[in-house]
This record gives C-alpha cells, structure tokens and sequence, in this order.
C-alpha cells in the first residue's frame, strides 16, 4: 500500500470557482422571482455566496430549493469542434475612428468579424435570432473598443487575449442543453475587449411579479 498516494477531496472539498458562485446566485435570484425566498433570505445567502470558499459551502445555501437539484447540463467545450466553424466571417464590422451597433432582431451568422481600430463597435445579441448552436466572434481591437452582450440562456466562452490591452469575458453556462455557444475570439492590441450577459430581463420578471402582487392586494382592499 503506497502510504505517499493521496486520495483526491471530494467534490464539496473543492475550491469555488467564479462560475460555481454565478450558477448558485442565478439559483438563488430565481428563487427570489418565484416567491421561495423572501428579500431578506435572499440577501443573507448571497452575501454567504460571496464569502464562500468551497463548493461545499456554496451548496449549504440552495440544498432546499427544487433547481439545485435539477440535473446540469453537459459542460461548454472551450472551443467549437474543428470543422464546425467556416472559416471566413457571415458578418463582418468595422469602425475606424468611428462607431458601429449591431443590435435589435437580428440573425449572426456562424463567424462574425469585428475590427476597431481607433474606434468602438458594440455586438448586442440580447435580442438576436440564433440559426446556429455555436457562433464565433473574432474581434481585433487596435486602440479601439469592443462590447458583446449576449442573453442570459446562452452559454459563454473567451478564446482571445490582450497585448497590453484588456480582453474580458464573463464565462456563462447555459442551464437548458443544447443552449447556444457564443465564443470570443482575438485580440485586444492596446485597447479594450468585454464581453459579458445583458441581465436585464430577470429584473423586469422580478418587478412585474411584484407589481402584480401589488395590484392583487389592492384589488382584495377595493373588494371589502
């Protein structure tokens, strides 16, 4: 028996990644949407998510909600499969010493291009109109800018980097298989690249339940 031979922590033991804290908050905001939390429930276990070390720790604070038990979907490879994805762009943006949006209704291609070079381009896909399962952004920031935003049910992942520049991505994981993948790829050459979810539409779900609860109650007063 090899007494050197160490046995590897159990998965509560290991330590919490960013994305396990985004997964758990996202858990525990749905939570709050649905009435299962009241306002300050849902404040104490964020701030003990926030402090949480461990995947163990965080679990302490969804174990008695239906959605920490619901099965997760099958991991994000980091990049799309070779072959998956053709190799010149559908789209393509350019803002020299300029600005460019694409936002809205609108339907990206599998490969989308993006140059700023001493300007700003903004990628909205919050309300886009996904044909494909897995979508590439390719930007080149050159003393530019780029934002992406993508909607709260796709998954995330950043394959680029920055040469004395910042390239940012908000690794998301979707919840439902089979989510859309919108990978960001390139480089941020002095400038700036982000790319991150647009967390707009859980706000609004969460105002109208509350509005809703608000006019019932009122009803209810008028009714006596």
């Amino acid at each position: 028996m090899d007494l050197h031979k160490q046995t590897p922590p159990a998965a509560s033991g290991l330590r919490a990644s960013d994305a396990d804290r985004d997964r758990v908050a996202d858990i525990l905001r749905e939570a709050l949407a649905e009435g299962r939390l009241t306002a300050e429930e849902h404040a104490e276990r964020v701030e003990g998510v926030l402090s949480a070390r461990t995947v163990g720790e965080l679990d302490v604070h969804i174990r008695d909600l239906p959605a920490a038990h619901a099965p997760r979907p099958a991991p994000v490879p980091g990049r799309p499969p070779a072959g998956a994805i053709p190799a010149d762009p559908d789209d393509t943006v350019v803002a020299v010493l300029s600005n460019a949006v694409r936002r809205g209704r609108w339907r990206p291609g599998r490969r989308i291009h993006v140059y700023a070079v001493l300007g700003s381009v903004e990628i909205d896909l919050s309300e886009a109109l996904f044909e494909y399962q897995q979508v590439v952004v390719k930007v080149f920031s050159v003393l530019g800018s780029v934002e992406v935003r993508v909607p709260e049910n796709v998954s995330l992942r950043g394959l680029g980097g920055g040469v004395l520049g910042n390239f940012e991505v908000h690794t998301l994981d979707a919840a439902e298989p089979g989510a859309p993948v919108v990978y960001i790829d390139g480089w941020a050459v002095l400038g700036d690249v982000e790319a991150r979810p647009r967390r707009g539409r859980i706000v609004a779900d969460i105002l109208d339940r509350v509005q809703r609860t608000v006019d019932r109650g009122l009803r209810k007063r008028l009714d006596r």
